[in-house]
């Protein structure tokens, strides 16, 4: 089983294994990622190895600062006012390549453009030491649900690496939103840690939404974050058997019946629904239940990102993956 060192005690151990093009599993502020160095073609190929991921789908290249994603992408005026204003934090940016950039293909999975983000704490600080960035899909088995703590992460992959760095619940607990420059728009391919509508206000304009090319980007394919049991979105009424993934102080007809009931918030709040999203459903997962029905969430904010989880949970189970 792999080791689990907490955050302060973890940074040579760390690096070690990234020098020996091994892979490990980090917090970040969004979900926890399993950590390779992206120009390491063995680093890489261990994550889609670990994940038993789809190779089609391109990584996030995780960066220390903007010299490092200098030398990996190129910058239109829009994508540096977005890295300027949300960086350190958890928005990914799709940028064209720059050429000799030494990324493996794999990161990339053959595409033109680069997925990029840069991490708050021991991630930043890990990328900065080790000096070249991390390509670090969400650590987890690939399609089901995205790791917020140490302990699922090891409870799902702690046979397959050998560290898990410990550094508590993440805090955002959704990965990063995903958005990319189109000439002078901007379009949103993946909802995420940051609401659509914060984007929006720092730029003066309206986020294009989804793809007409296919998979652009980390987390666009149709199922995955997806938990052992089936999942009924939006119920009005909790059928015999069913857990329930409660939100807000209003339940669903027959809700005394379910199996397991956890509330994402209370208090209607999103940010809460966020963070709680993916250790509730994993909760309710090992109830036992064979569906987990979901209360309706508000589209408006977070509610966006939560909402576009849940509906890829709820996704036939086929192509399945997930990124931070």
């Amino acid at each position: 089983m792999a080791e689990i060192i907490v955050v302060g005690e973890a940074m040579e151990r760390a690096l070690a294994l990234l020098e020996g093009g091994d892979v490990i599993a980090i917090p970040t502020e969004t979900v926890y990622g399993l950590a390779g160095d992206a120009t390491n073609g063995i680093g890489v190929a261990r994550i889609f190895e670990a994940k038993g991921r789809p190779r089609f789908n391109p990584l996030i290249a995780h960066v220390a600062d903007m010299a490092m994603a200098e030398r990996i992408a190129l910058f239109d005026p829009l994508s540096r006012k977005l890295a300027e204003t949300f960086w350190p934090g958890p928005l990914t940016l799709v940028l064209p390549q720059r050429p000799g950039n030494g990324i493996h293909p794999l990161v990339t999975a053959g595409l033109g453009t680069i997925a990029l983000r840069m991490p708050r704490g021991f991630g930043g600080d890990l990328i900065a030491r080790l000096g070249r960035p991390l390509a670090a899909p969400s650590a987890n088995s690939s399609g089901k649900i995205s790791a917020t703590t140490a302990q699922a992460v090891s409870d799902d992959l702690g046979g397959r690496i050998r560290l898990v760095v410990d550094g508590g619940a993440t805090p955002v607990g959704l990965e990063s939103t995903i958005v990319k420059v189109e000439g002078s728009e901007v379009r949103l391919l993946r909802p995420g840690g940051i609401a659509a509508a914060e984007i929006e206000s720092a730029l003066g304009k309206t986020l294009l939404r989804g793809t007409a090319v296919g998979i652009e980007a980390p987390g666009m394919l149709a199922s995955h974050y997806a938990p052992g049991a089936a999942v009924r979105l939006n119920v009005q009424t909790v059928d015999a058997g069913e857990a329930l993934l409660a939100f807000g102080n209003r339940r669903a007809d027959g809700w005394e019946g379910a199996v397991a009931l956890v509330n994402l918030s209370e208090a209607g709040d999103l940010r809460e629904a966020a963070s709680n999203l993916f250790a509730y459903m994993q909760d309710l997962d090992r109830s036992g239940a064979a569906t987990i029905a979901v209360e309706p969430i508000p589209f408006e904010g977070l509610g966006e990102a939560i909402n576009d989880r849940l509906s890829r949970a709820a996704a036939p189970r086929d192509n399945i993956a997930s990124e931070t």
